[in-house]
């Protein structure tokens, strides 16, 4: 067993080359640093001495050190603090771990499965816990040279696209690690939005002071927080004061969805939280955090042509009739209560009476029916989520 992890310590030099000369050709930050001699040797005597480490350890089944950990933890924060971008990052770390175990494997014998067997199953968390002291490093790094905006949205987009170093992320910007996220899409509805309208970075910097919490606003039409869900309970009530705080700040109307999950499936919840907002009502000021549980009709009906196209053409009557959209909606709202819906429209009961008799008029249903709640909540719902810009 001895002659193997000898052997492993005997290529130490050859193989943090061949490391070295993987980065610099395949990442663009790497082959810049390396231009710099002195840079070029930082480079190659760290990746010697991690090897070194690395199978010393292994063969006496022995965890990194502190020392180690904080000398790991040094040369990320001096990567962050040369600007090497976050893609970089997490593609140098997905290399090193390619490369130390093709070497392993270079190195094994026929009779070396004993020693084999245990490098591996020592490499496992052993190399997450230096990963994890090396991104902790980077992340501090970052700090003098990204504002705190530009470093809370690429933490946004790491946790969305399930990155490894994520929670890493989280606690070097001083965050909380949750279980659980509720991640929340706010779609911004009106005329096209030219990418230099808002002051981004600005917007998200006014945010952070009051919710400390990944953001991201990647594209002008789409906002994204990631509200740390305590105890597995949706926070929808903290998703709609972010959602609401944001929309005040733009001054445009928009759409809010969340759907809630856990740390490691958020791209799948990403992807449900936008469904959700793309099927939710478009308000000046958004009045709820609609979930899938509020619009899984809506979201049935747009997955089935023949039956959107029916449902807009129940939309096209109602516009017809002035205000019978917002009377229904209102009405609905209202949970059919007449004095109720009467009151905030601000028309007499029997005014609202003559409105729902023109919906029956228009459609043949009977807005109180419960066949004519079904379609005409629906075709409303959808109408209101911007569904059929023509109808309105």
């Amino acid at each position: 067993m001895g002659g193997f992890f000898r052997l492993l310590r005997d290529r130490a030099d050859a193989n943090a080359r061949r490391a070295v000369e993987t980065y610099t050709s395949q990442l663009a930050d790497y082959r810049l640093m390396s231009a710099d001699a002195r840079s070029h040797a930082s480079l190659f005597d760290f990746a010697v001495l991690l090897r070194r480490r690395t199978f010393e350890l292994a063969e006496d089944n022995r965890p990194f050190s502190e020392d180690d950990l904080a000398h790991m933890a040094a040369m990320g924060k001096e990567r962050g603090e040369r600007g090497v971008s976050l893609a970089s990052h997490r593609r140098v770390l997905l290399l090193h771990s390619t490369l130390t175990l093709r070497e392993v494997q270079e190195a094994a014998e026929p009779d070396d499965l004993e020693a084999l067997m245990m490098t591996l199953d020592w490499l496992g968390p052993h190399g997450t816990t230096a990963q994890s002291a090396y991104t902790r490093g980077y992340v501090a790094g970052q700090e003098r040279l990204l504002p705190m905006a530009a470093r809370v949205q690429l933490l946004a987009k790491a946790l969305l696209a399930e990155e490894p170093t994520a929670t890493e992320m989280v606690t070097g910007l001083g965050m909380a690690v949750p279980e659980r996220y509720t991640v929340t899409v706010v779609r911004v509805s009106g005329r096209s939005i030219r990418r230099t309208e808002w002051p981004r970075d600005e917007v998200l910097e006014v945010l952070l002071k009051t919710h400390l919490m990944p953001l991201s606003w990647p594209v002008p039409e789409e906002f994204v927080a990631l509200v740390p869900a305590d105890d597995g309970v949706p926070a929808t009530g903290r998703a709609l004061s972010v959602a609401q705080d944001f929309a005040a700040a733009i001054g445009r109307p928009c759409s809010v969805g969340t759907a809630t999950g856990r740390l490691d499936a958020l791209a799948a919840t990403f992807a449900l939280a936008r469904q959700v907002s793309e099927a939710s009502p478009i308000e000046n000021v958004p009045r709820r955090a609609r979930t899938l549980a509020d619009v899984f009709v809506e979201l049935g009906a747009a997955q089935v042509p023949e039956a959107d196209e029916w449902l807009h053409d129940v939309a096209r009557r109602l516009a017809s009739g002035p205000d019978l959209v917002t009377t229904l909606n209102v009405y609905y709202g209202c949970d059919m209560n007449r004095l109720r819906a009467s009151a905030a429209l601000h028309v007499h009961p029997r005014t609202l009476d003559y409105r729902l008799q023109r919906v029956r008029e228009l459609t043949g249903l009977n807005p109180g029916s419960t066949r004519g709640i079904l379609v005409l909540n629906t075709a409303v719902a959808r109408l209101l989520a911007g569904a059929w810009p023509d109808a309105m």
